[in-house]
Formats: C-alpha cells, structure tokens, sequence
C-alpha cells in the first residue's frame, strides 16, 4: 500500500517528498527499497543512518535518515500498528472439515472454522467464529467465549472456562494437573489429586508450549488481557492479574498472586504462595522469594529493589580485588604486632 495510506492509518504524517509503494516491513539492517521499517532505540542510531528502507516510522524530534518519514507519537507503537496491516493470519477453511470429531453434546456458534484432527469432548459450548488448527483437543464441558482461536495441538482440559477473543498458541496446555506429590513416611509418593479447574478472561494470549494447571480445588485464574509468552508455567491455584505480561520461560508455583500490570522479563521463578503488587516489573533472570510491595522494580536472586541490585552487582565484581586489599591489610596488621 502507498505510504500516505499507511500514515492515515497510523494517525501520523509523512514527511519528506514522495509516497513510496510499500510491500512490507523489516528491521532497518534489512529494509531496501520497497519496505517501512522503523527506529525507537538510541543504540540503532547506526542503522538508521545507513538503512536503504523506503520509508521510516519516527517518534518526535528525531531526524531522519533522507528518506519519508511517518512521524507519529510513538515510534514502537507505530511500528506494531503497522504490523497490523500486512498481517495475513494462517487460512482455515469455513465450517467442520469432515476429519474433525464434534460430540453430538457439544454445541459451537456460527463462523465456525475447525480444520481436521480436531476433537471436540462431550457438552462442550463454544462461541462465535471458532478458530481450531489441526491437533486441536478440548474434553469435555469446556465452556468457550466468542472470536476464539487455538492452534495446533492446544489442550483445553475438562471443565476449563476461556472468555471471549482469546488466543492460544500451538502446544499450549490448559487445566493440565499440577505437580502435587506428597512423599509418605513409610516411603512411597501420595498423588495429590487436582480436582479444580481454570478460568480464562477476555483478550488473554498464551504462549506456544505454556501450561497453565487447573488448581487443586478452586480455581486457577487468568485475568482479562493478561498476555503469556512461550513456555510460561502457570502452577495450580495462581491468581494472575489483568494485563500481566509474563515474558518466556518463566515459572510461578502454586497460589501465588500476581497483580494487576505487572511485567516480568525471561526466566523469571516465583515461589509458591506469594503475592506480587500491581504494576510491579521484574528484571529476567529474577527470583522472587518473598512478596513484593506494587509499583516496584525489582531485580536479582532472592529479588530486591532494582537500584540496590545494580550497586550491589558493581561491587560484587570488585570482590576479588577488594579481598586482596583487605588480605593485605592484615598481614601488614599482624607484623605490626
């Protein structure tokens, strides 16, 4: 599409001369002629001086590199608007493929999009405009909200409660047990058996590969908008609040809390029955091992303040010369003496 469409659609304005067809995206070290690329980063400044793209989506006051420019409020989430347009979603054919299996209990809205290899349990309910890739398997007395999507080979446990415009990557696992073993005595394992279930809010996202267990009694909850990246553990009984953003590989044991907007980064463990503020971030690689106040910024392993980590990591890399120095000053102690 031409650029001057692009920027309409983004809300922003082009400036520098002409309006270049546009065929796609790319980062500025590949965009040529032909694609938008975009700049938000100081430490690109490089490539955005260099880049041959066509055309660049800035933020304000920054100068562009000689081509048009689409200057708009926010450079980052100009660029993500922009991924919108020329987004083509993977195409599944409309109504049941023939090679799905569909309960005769189970009930699903209009719009209907389900490929083959899908298989639907009994009293299942879902919504409008269902999108299930190959693979697909949902037991039984699912309820399932409208605009739904799962890709190949989600599991969606008994019982399981997902609202509206939710979309589930390929291999996510849903209500799947949790990891409840009580070691005996007299030797031997008790299997403690997780009989809850899981509710999912509207426009959450889970990750490819992601498991979220069903709690052991109640339920494990997953507030509206909260987004899940690739291989995130949820354990049974979590509480994650609305619009948490939980980045891969992170895992949070059993009952624990997380409020409202809070943002991990990768790798990040949290310990069972704690309870995470609103609006907290924590650093990749954190380990939480004790609650956390809301609104905080926090860092390291056991987590504390951010700011504090940073000094602290400073004069951790100054350890071994300052036990020289401190070695050295009792040595010449003890000849004193």
């Amino acid at each position: 599409m031409k650029l001057s469409e692009i920027a309409t659609r983004l809300g922003g304005e082009i400036e520098g001369a002409g309006d270049p067809e546009i065929k796609g995206l790319a980062p500025l070290d590949e965009a040529g002629p032909g694609f938008l690329s975009f700049f938000s980063n100081p430490r690109y400044a490089g490539q955005l001086a260099e880049t041959t793209a066509s055309a660049v989506i800035l933020g304000p006051e920054v100068e562009g590199p000689g081509c048009p420019i689409v200057r708009v409020p926010d450079a980052y989430l100009g660029f993500a608007q922009a991924l919108e347009l020329f987004y083509r979603p993977p195409e599944l054919a409309s109504g049941v493929d023939p090679g799905a299996h569909v309960a005769e209990s189970a009930e699903i809205g209009e719009g209907a999009q389900i490929a083959a290899g899908v298989h639907i349990g009994p009293r299942v309910r879902i919504g409008a405009n269902v999108k299930l890739h190959p693979g697909v398997v949902i037991y039984e007395e699912v309820l399932i909200g409208d605009d739904f999507t799962a890709h190949a080979n989600v599991v969606i446990r008994e019982r399981v409660r997902i609202g509206d415009r939710v979309r589930l990557a390929a291999g996510a696992v849903v209500g799947g047990e949790g990891f409840g073993y009580i070691p005996l005595p007299g030797g031997g394992v008790w299997n403690l058996r997780q009989i809850g279930t899981v509710e999912i809010g509207d426009d959450v996202e889970v990750g490819a590969n992601a498991t979220v267990d069903r709690a052991a009694i109640g339920v494990t909850r997953i507030a509206s908008g909260a987004k899940l990246d690739n291989l995130v553990m949820i354990a049974h009984g979590c509480q994650i609040g609305n619009e948490a953003l939980i980045a891969a590989q992170s895992g949070i044991a059993g009952s624990t809390r997380i409020g409202a907007r809070v943002q991990m980064g990768g790798q990040v463990g949290v310990a069972g029955h704690l309870v995470v503020g609103d609006d907290v971030r924590l650093a990749a690689d954190s380990g939480v091992s004790g609650h956390l106040a809301a609104g905080g910024t926090y860092a390291g392993y056991p987590a504390f303040e951010a700011p504090r980590w940073r000094r602290a990591m400073v004069l951790l890399r100054k350890l071994p010369e300052l036990f020289l120095r401190v070695r050295a000053l009792e040595t010449k102690g003890k000849h004193k003496d």
